[in-house]
């Protein structure tokens, strides 16, 4: 049987009292058939005897039987139904405390699938059929299941709220319009609605990017934590390598310190042998010579012992041991190991700078100067690479991003994340300031720099005073002063480096720091002091090799 035949089937097995299925049917004079029940309990109440559906009148009332054929007709529709029923189950569940239940239901509570907004009640599925069914009820509203319908009426005229007043804000219904908010603007519900549910769509498509920004960061986090265990595994990795290296060193150092103090030892022992032996000899030919001048002064003989006493007289055959010493020298043994240590020290800890110098290099970033922020006694070149200092103040704005009172000038460039470096020149002058310094600066007066006033510079003063300007200030010895000086940031970290690119080294960092707005590179080539200071600085280029 077809759909559409299911649906007019169930049109003609309602009962027109009680809008179920017929119980019972029974048919009337007139032909039209209700629930035994139901008729009966009409007639009760109604007299005369009247058909409820043609409206017929019966001046007695009448015997009424079961109508068996629709009576079978009807149990096959039941069957039917509960075949149906059972194979939508998964739709007829019973009613969670979270969802709305039907309202007619007698006993468990089934779920609820629609609410009628005319009769103010939800319905689950057997008992939504006849909104389905009936002509005259499938005009009704139906919505999703909501709770309270009650709510969806006015309390002051008991009746639907189906405008908006929009001067109040508030729903009410047709007879407000007219009585309490006369005056008002209105709009239907549905036009508000529509109001609304476009905002709702605004507000959703900006939570909806406000979503893809956060899980943008989300998986910018992640690569970042994957590149920080990068960074990790190769730290430590290098790490073990050094102070392996170190430990081999140290190793064998201490083998050969040892071993050098032990030959020296033994050399000093055979020496001592070879002594002792030598004056155990002489102290034989001293104790023999000894007994021979004995006998002869015992003798009597006097022309024997004139005759032996020149050879006797003569001085024995030894030499001098005044100064002869057994005495090791290990004075300076420790110290030129140590010395031998701190220099294989110093080879790691260059190649480490140097492998350390490449991998900041690799966050390069093209920076030029900004002349909105130059003093005016500063000449920078077409191309926003150089800067020195002139004789002459040039006629600038005193916009608020200029330096007035110190020759001081910022990169166009600014940076709230990530890593960054760049490098400067610094050949042939005497005095220069860099670093890197945040956005809201004060750029008019007194200017200390020190971290505390947002800068992060290094200095040279008189040609060979070399400074952290980390307040107070931290004097810096150089073996040699750089000719090019690289500036690194890792914003995150809060750290800035600076480097001698010629020579490989680290010449000093700012750790720590905590930074929360855009931050320039920071530039200052002094004052030219009659041309001893005149050379510029000049940005670079990175050379990265391999």
């Amino acid at each position: 049987m077809s759909a559409a035949t299911n649906l007019r089937s169930e049109d003609q097995f309602l009962c027109s009292i009680c809008l179920e299925v017929f119980t019972d049917p029974v048919s009337t004079p007139c032909g039209h058939n209700f629930c035994k029940n139901c008729i009966n309990q009409h007639w009760n109440v109604n007299v005369p005897y009247r058909c409820p559906m043609c409206k017929e009148v019966f001046t007695t009332r009448p015997d009424l039987r079961v109508n068996t054929f629709i009576s079978e007709v009807v149990a096959q529709f039941r069957h039917e139904a509960q075949q149906k029923t059972s194979s939508s189950s998964s739709e007829q569940q019973v009613s969670k405390p979270v969802e709305v239940p039907c309202d007619v239901c007698t006993g468990t509570k089934l779920k609820a699938l629609k609410s009628c907004l005319v009769c103010l009640t939800s319905y689950c599925q057997t008992h939504l059929e006849p909104h389905l069914t009936v002509s005259s009820l499938k005009r009704h509203q139906l919505i999703h299941p909501v709770e309270n319908l009650e709510d969806r009426m006015c309390r002051d005229h008991d009746k639907p709220l189906e405008l908006f007043c929009k001067t109040d804000q508030t729903f009410v219904c047709i007879i407000c319009s007219v009585l309490d908010h006369k005056t008002h603007e209105f709009v239907p519900l549905k036009e508000e609605y529509e109001g609304k549910k476009a905002e709702l769509e605004k507000t959703e498509a900006e939570i909806q990017q406000m979503i893809q920004k956060r899980r943008l960061k989300i998986q910018e986090i992640r690569d970042s934590v994957k590149i920080n265990k990068d960074d990790a595994d190769r730290e430590k990795a290098e790490g073990v390598q050094v102070f392996t290296a170190l430990k081999e060193s140290v190793d064998r150092g201490l083998e050969q310190l040892i071993k050098e103090i032990e030959e020296k030892q033994k050399t000093t022992e055979k020496q001592a042998e070879h002594f002792i032996t030598e004056l155990e000899q002489e102290i034989s030919e001293l104790m023999k010579r000894s007994t021979e001048v004995e006998q002869l002064s015992l003798s009597e003989d006097h022309l024997h012992l004139l005759q032996s006493f020149p050879s006797l007289k003569a001085a024995p055959p030894t030499k001098d041991w005044t100064q002869v010493r057994v005495r090791p020298s290990y004075e300076g043994t420790v110290v030129r190991a140590v010395a031998q240590l701190e220099e294989t020290l110093s080879k790691e800890k260059k190649k480490l700078i140097e492998a350390e110098l490449k991998r900041v290099q690799q966050y390069a970033v093209d920076v030029t100067l900004d002349p909105d922020t130059a003093h005016p006694n500063l000449i920078l070149s077409d191309d926003g690479k150089q800067v020195h200092c002139g004789d002459v103040k040039k006629n600038l704005p005193d916009n608020p991003e200029r330096f007035t009172r110190y020759v001081n000038v910022l990169g166009k460039q600014s940076f709230s994340s990530g890593r960054f470096y760049f490098e400067v020149q610094v050949k042939g002058k005497t005095e220069w300031t860099l670093g890197v310094t945040r956005e809201s600066i004060n750029r008019k007066g007194e200017i200390p720099l020190s971290p505390k006033c947002g800068y992060w510079t290094l200095c040279l003063r008189k040609g060979n005073e070399y400074k952290a300007l980390a307040g107070p200030p931290v004097r810096l010895s150089l073996k040699s002063g750089p000719e090019n000086v690289g500036v690194f940031v890792d914003y995150e970290e809060g750290l800035v480096s600076f480097y001698d690119v010629g020579a490989a080294a680290l010449i000093y960092s700012f750790t720590g720091c905590s930074f929360t707005e855009k931050l320039h590179p920071f530039f200052c080539p002094c004052n030219n002091d009659g041309g001893k200071n005149s050379a510029p600085l000049i940005i670079c280029p990175v050379n990265q090799t391999e």
